[in-house]
């Protein structure tokens, strides 16, 4: 049992830091939100199998600030794209 719990720690985590990667790469942050969200649950089911997993406790950290940051960067990315979109409409 212990075992699994650690690989949902040890996947949280991955997932966490793999969404925070893709904060960089404006286009494609929601696929860093489906990590983060991801991340998120299987970081909570490995809190709650153990507590005091440190682990565990960075992933849902880390899927929380990759979910976020991920948000904002996709919605600024949106807002760019429909503000060049409409920029063509005063040449």
């Amino acid at each position: 049992m212990e075992n699994n719990n650690n690989g949902k720690a040890t996947a949280s985590l991955v997932l966490g830091i793999v969404s925070i990667v893709f904060i960089f790469f404006n286009v494609y942050a929601f696929i860093g939100l489906i990590l983060a969200i991801i991340g998120l649950i299987i970081g909570i089911q490995a809190q709650k199998e153990s507590p005091e997993n440190g682990m565990a406790k960075a992933g849902v950290v880390l899927s929380i600030i990759g979910l976020v940051l991920c948000a904002i960067s996709f919605i600024a990315c949106a807002i760019c794209i429909g503000a060049f979109s409409s920029l063509r409409y005063f040449y």
